[in-house]
């Protein structure tokens, strides 16, 4: 069991702030103070910084910042399913996020793999950006999660699901489908895209800058929070979009949409799936993937 000050240390490092960490604990700000004083002695390194705009970590809290909010989250599991066998009620059921790309195309044929292997286990399937599932990971309000963009590797341990083709689609009625040779040769189409914080965006405007080019470039963008909203645009003739070909395999097959990757834009990104670094339900996690236990 985690000792009261780690919780203190995992509210001020989360607020930024001593005033605001001693809010949410209901707890007096000098209390705070001498709880970051006594883990500072115990680990003999600093923690935080005081600045203008709160308390800033350290290298030392960043690093016991992901320590303890593992430990935290797994002890808050372990509670959970020491309370269901001593209650013989249900277990607890894992609890899993998933970009949006995954969860429309993924998903469904992973989460059957799974259910039928394990018909008794209950599985919550939560849908955000890579951004927000990290967040949700962070707090313990999920327990893995399945995403397209990139993650920190030092807080994250990982398994590749994946591999996929990420391409550039049109519209056949669309002139950007003349056979573009470079990505040069797109910019003056207006993109769809998703919003700030997803990895099929990441992706792109990291891609983008290795050709010297940003999304301003382009003649305009349009930003929908849905692949399939995105996916009907772009058919309309609305504008242009990169994606994953798993995504579209049906409208190519149908010829709504056209495959308009550029040569110099050749992409593949891996699915990946991630857990805080350390956990100690790691192997439940990898299991997913891996189809064992």
């Amino acid at each position: 069991m985690l000792d009261y000050r780690s919780y203190t240390f995992l509210e001020v490092y989360r607020a930024h702030s001593f005033s605001r960490a001693a809010k949410t604990l209901h707890i007096t700000q000098p209390a705070v103070s001498q709880h970051i004083r006594y883990l500072e002695h115990c680990y003999e390194a600093a923690l935080f910084e005081k600045t203008t705009r709160g308390a800033k970590p350290t290298p030392a809290g960043d690093r016991l910042f992901r320590v303890l909010s593992t430990m935290a989250n797994d002890e808050e599991r372990l509670r959970t399913e020491l309370h269901a066998l001593a209650s013989e009620t249900a277990p607890a059921p894992l609890r899993l996020g998933c970009t949006r790309t995954v969860a429309d195309y993924v998903a469904p044929c992973l989460l059957a793999d799974r259910v039928s292997a394990h018909p008794v286990e209950a599985i919550n399937m939560r849908v955000g950006n890579t951004t927000e599932l990290v967040q949700l990971m962070d707090t313990g309000e999920i327990d893995c999660a399945l995403v397209e963009g990139s993650f920190d590797r030092a807080r994250f341990d990982s398994v590749v699901y994946s591999t996929e083709d990420y391409i550039a689609v049109a519209s056949p009625k669309d002139a950007a489908s003349s056979n573009p040779r470079s990505i040069h040769d797109l910019v003056g189409e207006r993109l769809i895209l998703r919003e700030p914080g997803s990895g099929t965006r990441e992706i792109l405007e990291r891609n983008l800058t290795a050709h010297d080019l940003t999304l301003a470039d382009f003649a305009g963008t349009l930003e929908l929070a849905s692949i399939p909203a995105i996916i009907s645009c772009v058919a309309a003739g609305a504008g242009i979009t990169f994606l994953y070909r798993i995504a579209v395999e049906r409208e190519l097959a149908a010829g709504s949409l056209v495959d308009i990757t550029p040569a110099d834009f050749g992409i593949r990104h891996n699915f990946t799936l991630i857990w805080q670094r350390g956990s100690a339900y790691a192997a439940r996690y990898r299991a997913l993937i891996t189809g064992t236990k």
